[in-house]
Protein backbone atom coordinates (compact mmCIF):
# COMPACT_ATOMS: atom_id res chain seq x y z
CA UNK A 1 0.00 0.00 0.00
CA UNK A 2 1.31 3.69 -0.25
CA UNK A 3 2.18 5.82 2.24
CA UNK A 4 0.60 8.60 2.82
CA UNK A 5 2.12 11.92 2.20
CA UNK A 6 1.53 12.67 6.55
CA UNK A 7 3.25 9.37 6.96
CA UNK A 8 6.04 10.40 4.59
CA UNK A 9 5.97 14.02 6.09
CA UNK A 10 6.56 12.25 9.97
CA UNK A 11 9.95 10.40 8.33
CA UNK A 12 11.03 14.12 7.89
CA UNK A 13 11.01 15.31 11.37
CA UNK A 14 12.59 11.36 12.13
CA UNK A 15 15.56 12.61 9.86
CA UNK A 16 15.65 16.15 10.37
CA UNK A 17 14.62 16.31 13.93
CA UNK A 18 15.28 19.92 14.60
CA UNK A 19 13.02 21.02 11.86
CA UNK A 20 9.29 21.39 11.98
CA UNK A 21 6.95 20.20 9.02
CA UNK A 22 4.59 23.38 7.90
CA UNK A 23 3.26 22.03 4.18
CA UNK A 24 3.19 18.90 2.59
CA UNK A 25 2.31 17.65 -0.93
CA UNK A 26 2.30 14.60 -3.09
CA UNK A 27 5.16 14.03 -5.75
CA UNK A 28 4.56 12.18 -8.55
CA UNK A 29 7.92 10.36 -10.12
CA UNK A 30 6.34 7.85 -12.49
CA UNK A 31 8.39 5.45 -11.13
CA UNK A 32 5.92 2.46 -11.55
CA UNK A 33 5.58 2.51 -7.63
CA UNK A 34 8.65 1.80 -6.53
CA UNK A 35 8.89 4.65 -4.42
CA UNK A 36 6.73 6.82 -2.13
CA UNK A 37 7.35 10.63 -2.58
CA UNK A 38 6.77 14.00 -1.16
CA UNK A 39 7.30 17.16 -0.82
CA UNK A 40 7.47 19.62 2.43
CA UNK A 41 7.53 22.90 3.03
CA UNK A 42 10.09 23.22 6.63
CA UNK A 43 10.04 25.78 9.04
CA UNK A 44 13.22 27.16 8.30
CA UNK A 45 12.29 28.13 4.68
CA UNK A 46 13.74 24.97 2.96
CA UNK A 47 11.16 22.75 0.78
CA UNK A 48 12.64 19.10 0.79
CA UNK A 49 11.89 15.84 -1.08
CA UNK A 50 11.72 12.36 1.04
CA UNK A 51 11.12 9.19 -0.94
CA UNK A 52 10.88 5.77 0.49
CA UNK A 53 11.01 2.42 -0.88
CA UNK A 54 8.58 -0.05 -1.81
CA UNK A 55 10.48 -3.13 -2.18
CA UNK A 56 14.09 -4.79 -1.53
CA UNK A 57 15.52 -3.46 -4.71
CA UNK A 58 14.45 0.04 -5.07
CA UNK A 59 15.59 0.25 -0.64
CA UNK A 60 18.97 -1.25 -2.09
CA UNK A 61 19.11 1.91 -5.14
CA UNK A 62 17.93 4.39 -2.16
CA UNK A 63 21.03 3.24 -0.10
CA UNK A 64 23.15 3.48 -3.58
CA UNK A 65 21.91 6.97 -4.19
CA UNK A 66 23.00 8.22 -0.63
CA UNK A 67 25.99 6.88 -0.81
CA UNK A 68 26.58 8.44 -4.03
CA UNK A 69 25.36 11.74 -3.25
CA UNK A 70 28.09 11.65 -0.17
CA UNK A 71 30.81 11.08 -2.53
CA UNK A 72 29.70 14.43 -4.47
CA UNK A 73 31.84 17.08 -1.89
CA UNK A 74 31.53 20.74 -2.37
CA UNK A 75 34.89 20.19 -4.40
CA UNK A 76 33.47 18.04 -7.05
CA UNK A 77 30.28 20.27 -7.29
CA UNK A 78 32.66 23.01 -7.51
CA UNK A 79 33.56 21.08 -11.13
CA UNK A 80 30.31 20.90 -12.40
CA UNK A 81 28.20 23.49 -14.54
CA UNK A 82 24.92 22.05 -12.61
CA UNK A 83 23.80 20.61 -9.32
CA UNK A 84 22.79 17.78 -7.96
CA UNK A 85 20.96 16.62 -4.93
CA UNK A 86 22.21 16.86 -1.47
CA UNK A 87 21.29 14.55 1.39
CA UNK A 88 20.06 16.10 4.17
CA UNK A 89 19.22 13.16 6.10
CA UNK A 90 17.79 9.49 6.61
CA UNK A 91 15.75 7.48 8.72
CA UNK A 92 14.00 4.48 8.84
CA UNK A 93 10.18 3.63 7.88
CA UNK A 94 9.23 0.50 8.85
CA UNK A 95 11.42 -1.99 7.09
CA UNK A 96 12.61 0.33 4.42
CA UNK A 97 14.72 3.25 4.28
CA UNK A 98 13.54 6.89 3.51
CA UNK A 99 15.65 10.02 2.18
CA UNK A 100 15.47 13.29 2.70
CA UNK A 101 16.82 15.70 0.27
CA UNK A 102 16.88 19.17 -1.12
CA UNK A 103 14.00 20.29 -3.45
CA UNK A 104 15.10 21.61 -7.02
CA UNK A 105 12.50 23.56 -9.16
CA UNK A 106 12.35 22.82 -12.96
CA UNK A 107 10.69 20.58 -15.48
CA UNK A 108 12.24 17.96 -17.55
CA UNK A 109 12.02 16.68 -21.21
CA UNK A 110 11.01 13.23 -22.51
CA UNK A 111 13.39 11.79 -24.78
CA UNK A 112 11.43 10.68 -27.67
CA UNK A 113 9.94 14.76 -27.18
CA UNK A 114 13.19 16.36 -26.83
CA UNK A 115 13.96 19.06 -30.06
CA UNK A 116 17.05 18.97 -32.05
CA UNK A 117 19.11 22.13 -32.24
CA UNK A 118 20.21 24.26 -29.65
CA UNK A 119 19.25 24.06 -26.27
CA UNK A 120 17.81 21.19 -23.91
CA UNK A 121 19.90 18.86 -26.98
CA UNK A 122 23.37 20.77 -26.58
CA UNK A 123 23.33 21.26 -22.79
CA UNK A 124 22.57 17.85 -22.02
CA UNK A 125 25.89 16.72 -23.95
CA UNK A 126 28.05 19.74 -22.49
CA UNK A 127 26.66 18.27 -18.89
CA UNK A 128 27.79 14.71 -19.75
CA UNK A 129 30.90 16.36 -21.02
CA UNK A 130 31.62 17.77 -17.92
CA UNK A 131 30.55 14.59 -15.64
CA UNK A 132 32.72 12.58 -18.10
CA UNK A 133 35.71 14.42 -16.94
CA UNK A 134 35.03 14.46 -13.01
CA UNK A 135 38.50 12.77 -11.39
CA UNK A 136 38.42 9.20 -11.03
CA UNK A 137 39.34 9.24 -7.50
CA UNK A 138 36.54 11.08 -6.76
CA UNK A 139 34.79 7.35 -6.85
CA UNK A 140 37.66 4.89 -6.05
CA UNK A 141 37.85 6.76 -3.12
CA UNK A 142 34.40 6.41 -1.99
CA UNK A 143 34.71 2.85 -2.61
CA UNK A 144 32.13 2.62 -5.14
CA UNK A 145 32.06 0.72 -8.44
CA UNK A 146 35.02 0.65 -10.49
CA UNK A 147 34.77 -1.13 -14.26
CA UNK A 148 37.24 -1.80 -16.34
CA UNK A 149 37.19 -1.62 -19.96
CA UNK A 150 37.85 -5.46 -20.14
CA UNK A 151 35.28 -6.23 -17.36
CA UNK A 152 32.39 -4.39 -19.15
CA UNK A 153 33.25 -6.75 -21.99
CA UNK A 154 32.91 -9.70 -19.79
CA UNK A 155 30.01 -8.60 -18.71
CA UNK A 156 28.38 -7.85 -22.48
CA UNK A 157 29.87 -11.35 -23.44
CA UNK A 158 28.07 -13.32 -20.65
CA UNK A 159 24.97 -11.70 -21.13
CA UNK A 160 24.96 -12.81 -24.94
CA UNK A 161 26.00 -16.62 -23.63
CA UNK A 162 22.75 -16.41 -21.56
CA UNK A 163 20.54 -15.01 -24.53
CA UNK A 164 21.88 -17.56 -26.79
CA UNK A 165 21.26 -20.34 -23.80
CA UNK A 166 17.88 -19.12 -24.46
CA UNK A 167 17.21 -20.37 -28.27
CA UNK A 168 14.79 -17.78 -28.74
CA UNK A 169 17.12 -14.95 -30.10
CA UNK A 170 17.54 -14.17 -33.83
CA UNK A 171 20.72 -15.58 -35.31
CA UNK A 172 21.92 -12.55 -36.97
CA UNK A 173 20.94 -10.60 -34.28
CA UNK A 174 23.14 -12.96 -32.05
CA UNK A 175 26.40 -12.86 -34.79
CA UNK A 176 25.96 -8.92 -35.13
CA UNK A 177 26.66 -8.88 -31.37
CA UNK A 178 29.29 -11.34 -31.43
CA UNK A 179 30.84 -9.42 -34.23
CA UNK A 180 30.92 -6.51 -31.98
CA UNK A 181 32.32 -8.57 -29.11
CA UNK A 182 35.09 -9.74 -30.98
CA UNK A 183 36.54 -6.39 -32.46
CA UNK A 184 39.28 -5.08 -30.28
CA UNK A 185 38.62 -1.63 -31.63
CA UNK A 186 35.50 -1.27 -29.64
CA UNK A 187 37.09 -2.00 -26.42
CA UNK A 188 39.75 0.22 -26.69
CA UNK A 189 38.08 2.92 -24.39
CA UNK A 190 39.27 5.44 -21.62
CA UNK A 191 37.00 4.68 -18.41
CA UNK A 192 35.52 7.63 -16.54
CA UNK A 193 33.00 8.72 -13.80
CA UNK A 194 29.65 8.03 -15.06
CA UNK A 195 25.94 7.96 -14.30
CA UNK A 196 26.09 4.21 -15.11
CA UNK A 197 23.13 4.72 -17.61
CA UNK A 198 21.56 8.16 -17.88
CA UNK A 199 18.80 8.97 -19.40
CA UNK A 200 16.64 11.60 -20.71
CA UNK A 201 15.07 11.88 -17.02
CA UNK A 202 18.15 12.45 -15.24
CA UNK A 203 18.60 15.79 -16.52
CA UNK A 204 16.44 18.73 -15.24
CA UNK A 205 16.22 21.98 -17.38
CA UNK A 206 15.15 25.56 -16.05
CA UNK A 207 14.88 28.35 -18.63
CA UNK A 208 17.83 31.06 -19.08
CA UNK A 209 17.65 33.64 -21.20
CA UNK A 210 14.60 31.93 -23.21
CA UNK A 211 16.82 28.96 -23.85
CA UNK A 212 16.59 25.59 -21.76
CA UNK A 213 19.69 24.86 -19.74
CA UNK A 214 20.54 21.94 -17.77
CA UNK A 215 20.37 22.94 -14.47
CA UNK A 216 20.36 19.53 -12.39
CA UNK A 217 21.25 15.78 -13.27
CA UNK A 218 19.26 13.49 -10.55
CA UNK A 219 19.37 9.80 -10.21
CA UNK A 220 22.95 9.47 -9.04
CA UNK A 221 22.75 5.75 -8.02
CA UNK A 222 24.67 4.41 -10.49
CA UNK A 223 27.94 6.51 -10.04
CA UNK A 224 30.76 4.45 -10.98
CA UNK A 225 33.91 4.25 -12.87
CA UNK A 226 32.67 2.52 -16.21
CA UNK A 227 32.27 2.94 -20.15
CA UNK A 228 31.26 6.33 -20.71
CA UNK A 229 28.93 4.75 -23.77
CA UNK A 230 26.41 3.64 -20.83
CA UNK A 231 25.55 7.34 -20.71
CA UNK A 232 24.68 7.95 -24.47
CA UNK A 233 22.69 4.53 -25.12
CA UNK A 234 19.41 6.45 -24.68
CA UNK A 235 20.30 8.57 -27.32
CA UNK A 236 18.96 5.51 -29.20
CA UNK A 237 15.20 6.56 -27.77
CA UNK A 238 15.68 10.32 -28.79
CA UNK A 239 16.02 10.24 -33.01
CA UNK A 240 15.24 14.14 -32.91
CA UNK A 241 18.31 15.00 -30.70
CA UNK A 242 20.65 12.61 -30.53
CA UNK A 243 23.14 14.43 -33.02
CA UNK A 244 23.17 17.37 -30.87
CA UNK A 245 23.69 15.95 -28.23
CA UNK A 246 26.54 14.18 -29.46
CA UNK A 247 27.56 16.63 -31.22
CA UNK A 248 27.57 19.10 -28.22
CA UNK A 249 29.19 15.96 -26.11
CA UNK A 250 32.32 16.05 -28.52
CA UNK A 251 32.58 19.39 -28.57
CA UNK A 252 32.82 20.05 -25.28
CA UNK A 253 35.00 16.67 -23.83
CA UNK A 254 38.57 17.14 -22.37
CA UNK A 255 39.20 13.15 -23.23
CA UNK A 256 41.36 11.07 -25.32
CA UNK A 257 38.83 10.99 -28.58
CA UNK A 258 36.99 7.75 -28.70
CA UNK A 259 35.92 7.39 -32.02
CA UNK A 260 33.58 4.29 -31.23
CA UNK A 261 31.90 5.70 -28.00
CA UNK A 262 28.45 5.87 -30.08
CA UNK A 263 28.68 2.18 -31.38
CA UNK A 264 29.06 1.17 -27.92
CA UNK A 265 26.04 3.16 -27.08
CA UNK A 266 23.99 1.05 -29.95
CA UNK A 267 25.26 -1.72 -28.67
CA UNK A 268 24.40 -1.13 -25.24
CA UNK A 269 20.65 -0.07 -26.21
CA UNK A 270 20.42 -3.34 -28.38
CA UNK A 271 21.25 -5.68 -25.90
CA UNK A 272 18.12 -3.77 -23.77
CA UNK A 273 15.68 -6.02 -25.44
CA UNK A 274 18.72 -9.29 -24.38
CA UNK A 275 17.97 -8.47 -20.87
CA UNK A 276 14.25 -8.24 -21.15
CA UNK A 277 14.62 -11.89 -23.12
CA UNK A 278 16.64 -12.87 -20.22
CA UNK A 279 14.21 -11.87 -17.45
CA UNK A 280 11.27 -13.36 -19.06
CA UNK A 281 13.28 -16.71 -19.34
CA UNK A 282 14.85 -16.55 -16.05
CA UNK A 283 11.24 -15.53 -14.29
CA UNK A 284 9.00 -18.43 -16.52
CA UNK A 285 7.33 -15.56 -17.78
CA UNK A 286 6.04 -16.51 -21.10
CA UNK A 287 4.26 -13.75 -22.30
CA UNK A 288 7.62 -12.11 -21.83
CA UNK A 289 9.41 -13.95 -23.66
CA UNK A 290 7.35 -13.64 -26.98
CA UNK A 291 7.02 -9.68 -26.28
CA UNK A 292 11.12 -9.60 -26.08
CA UNK A 293 11.58 -11.81 -29.27
CA UNK A 294 8.75 -10.28 -31.17
CA UNK A 295 11.13 -7.05 -30.43
CA UNK A 296 14.09 -8.57 -31.32
CA UNK A 297 13.01 -9.79 -34.74
CA UNK A 298 12.03 -6.91 -35.78
CA UNK A 299 15.09 -5.39 -34.60
CA UNK A 300 17.23 -7.78 -36.22
CA UNK A 301 14.84 -7.27 -39.50
CA UNK A 302 15.99 -3.54 -38.88
CA UNK A 303 19.26 -4.11 -38.91
CA UNK A 304 19.86 -6.43 -41.36
CA UNK A 305 23.59 -8.18 -41.63
CA UNK A 306 25.20 -4.74 -40.53
CA UNK A 307 28.23 -4.45 -37.91
CA UNK A 308 27.58 -2.31 -35.12
CA UNK A 309 31.25 -1.22 -36.44
CA UNK A 310 31.70 -0.45 -39.80
CA UNK A 311 35.30 -1.00 -41.69
CA UNK A 312 35.73 2.66 -41.97
CA UNK A 313 34.74 3.43 -38.43
CA UNK A 314 38.44 5.02 -37.61
CA UNK A 315 39.95 6.25 -40.54
CA UNK A 316 43.67 7.44 -40.61
CA UNK A 317 44.30 10.32 -38.89
CA UNK A 318 41.91 9.52 -35.93
CA UNK A 319 43.76 6.24 -35.35
CA UNK A 320 46.98 8.60 -35.11
CA UNK A 321 45.48 10.46 -32.85
CA UNK A 322 44.05 7.57 -30.28
CA UNK A 323 47.39 6.09 -30.56
CA UNK A 324 49.08 9.07 -29.47
CA UNK A 325 46.29 10.13 -26.52
CA UNK A 326 44.84 7.06 -24.99
CA UNK A 327 46.81 5.84 -21.85
CA UNK A 328 49.02 2.94 -21.69
CA UNK A 329 46.99 -0.84 -21.08
CA UNK A 330 48.13 -0.09 -17.40
CA UNK A 331 46.62 3.14 -16.46
CA UNK A 332 43.48 1.05 -16.97
CA UNK A 333 44.02 -1.59 -14.29
CA UNK A 334 41.28 -0.37 -11.51
CA UNK A 335 40.27 -0.97 -8.40
CA UNK A 336 38.62 -4.18 -9.16
CA UNK A 337 37.51 -4.83 -5.57
CA UNK A 338 33.70 -3.76 -5.90
CA UNK A 339 32.05 -3.88 -9.77
CA UNK A 340 28.39 -4.37 -10.38
CA UNK A 341 26.57 -3.95 -13.42
CA UNK A 342 25.53 -0.14 -13.65
CA UNK A 343 22.85 -1.05 -16.51
CA UNK A 344 19.97 1.36 -15.86
CA UNK A 345 16.87 -0.18 -17.93
CA UNK A 346 14.25 2.78 -17.14
CA UNK A 347 14.86 4.76 -20.75
CA UNK A 348 13.93 1.12 -22.81
CA UNK A 349 10.45 1.83 -21.71
CA UNK A 350 10.43 4.92 -24.48
CA UNK A 351 11.62 2.68 -27.14
CA UNK A 352 8.63 0.30 -26.58
CA UNK A 353 5.92 3.04 -26.86
CA UNK A 354 5.35 3.55 -23.24
CA UNK A 355 2.46 5.49 -21.95
CA UNK A 356 3.93 9.42 -21.28
CA UNK A 357 3.91 10.36 -17.31
CA UNK A 358 1.66 13.46 -17.82
CA UNK A 359 2.69 14.68 -14.20
CA UNK A 360 5.99 16.57 -14.42
CA UNK A 361 8.17 14.95 -12.17
CA UNK A 362 10.46 17.09 -9.87
CA UNK A 363 13.40 15.76 -8.26
CA UNK A 364 16.16 17.11 -5.77
CA UNK A 365 18.43 20.46 -5.22
CA UNK A 366 21.48 20.84 -4.12
CA UNK A 367 23.22 23.91 -2.15
CA UNK A 368 24.92 25.43 -4.70
CA UNK A 369 28.94 25.18 -3.24
CA UNK A 370 30.91 27.88 -5.05
CA UNK A 371 31.16 29.13 -8.42
CA UNK A 372 30.43 27.01 -11.19
CA UNK A 373 33.38 27.07 -13.44
CA UNK A 374 32.64 27.32 -17.34
CA UNK A 375 34.96 24.40 -18.54
CA UNK A 376 38.12 26.51 -20.48
CA UNK A 377 40.59 23.88 -21.26
CA UNK A 378 39.07 22.22 -24.20
CA UNK A 379 40.70 21.43 -27.31
CA UNK A 380 41.54 23.76 -29.79
CA UNK A 381 41.06 21.57 -32.71
CA UNK A 382 38.66 18.33 -32.83
CA UNK A 383 38.90 15.64 -35.49
CA UNK A 384 35.08 15.05 -36.36
CA UNK A 385 34.16 11.62 -35.04
CA UNK A 386 32.50 9.13 -37.51
CA UNK A 387 30.27 6.17 -37.27
CA UNK A 388 28.08 4.21 -39.54
CA UNK A 389 24.80 5.57 -40.11
CA UNK A 390 22.88 2.06 -39.92
CA UNK A 391 24.22 0.54 -37.29
CA UNK A 392 24.04 3.59 -34.87
CA UNK A 393 21.14 4.99 -35.83
CA UNK A 394 18.30 5.70 -33.40
CA UNK A 395 16.64 2.93 -32.84
CA UNK A 396 13.01 3.49 -33.39
CA UNK A 397 11.01 0.54 -31.66
CA UNK A 398 7.59 2.07 -32.05
CA UNK A 399 7.75 0.65 -35.33
CA UNK A 400 8.96 -2.48 -33.60
CA UNK A 401 6.02 -3.91 -31.64
CA UNK A 402 4.45 -7.18 -32.44
CA UNK A 403 2.55 -7.66 -36.13
CA UNK A 404 -1.01 -7.48 -35.78
CA UNK A 405 -2.69 -10.66 -35.61
CA UNK A 406 -3.59 -12.92 -38.79
CA UNK A 407 -6.20 -11.38 -40.77
CA UNK A 408 -9.51 -14.05 -39.75
CA UNK A 409 -13.41 -12.72 -38.83
CA UNK A 410 -12.44 -14.19 -35.11
CA UNK A 411 -12.56 -10.83 -33.02
CA UNK A 412 -11.82 -12.30 -29.68
CA UNK A 413 -8.97 -13.52 -31.11
CA UNK A 414 -7.88 -9.97 -31.59
CA UNK A 415 -9.43 -8.99 -28.71
CA UNK A 416 -6.94 -11.33 -27.02
CA UNK A 417 -3.96 -10.43 -28.27
CA UNK A 418 -4.02 -6.90 -27.60
CA UNK A 419 -4.74 -7.68 -24.08
CA UNK A 420 -1.78 -9.85 -23.91
CA UNK A 421 -0.07 -7.04 -25.55
CA UNK A 422 -0.91 -4.36 -23.16
CA UNK A 423 -0.37 -6.78 -19.96
CA UNK A 424 2.97 -7.44 -21.15
CA UNK A 425 3.95 -4.00 -22.00
CA UNK A 426 2.77 -2.95 -18.66
CA UNK A 427 4.78 -5.63 -17.09
CA UNK A 428 8.02 -4.35 -19.20
CA UNK A 429 7.23 -0.89 -17.45
CA UNK A 430 7.13 -2.41 -13.94
CA UNK A 431 10.34 -4.18 -14.28
CA UNK A 432 12.36 -1.55 -16.05
CA UNK A 433 12.37 0.61 -12.88
CA UNK A 434 13.06 -2.71 -10.90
Amino acid sequence: MARSPLTLAASVTSALPRVGVIGVGVLTEGTAGRYDAAVADLDDGRRVVVRAASDADADAELAAQARALRALTPGVRGLLPFRAPELLGETGLGDARALVVDFLPGYRVDAAHLPSGRGAATSIGEALAALHALPLSIVRTEGLPVRTPQQVRDDVSRLIDRVEHTRSAPVNLLARWRRALDDERLWRFESAVVLGGAGAASFLFEDIADEPRVTGVLEWHGLSVGDPATDLQWLASAPAAAEDVYAAYVGHSERAPDQLVRSRARLYAELEFAKWLVHGHDTGRQDIVQDAVNLLESLAAGVSDDDIVSASALGVDDALALLDRVPDAQATTLDTSMHTDAYDPEELALWVSAEEDSADTIEVDAVQLGEDPEPDRRAADRTPTTHDDTSTAPIDIGAFRRPAADDGDDGGDTDAQADAERASDAALRRWLSD
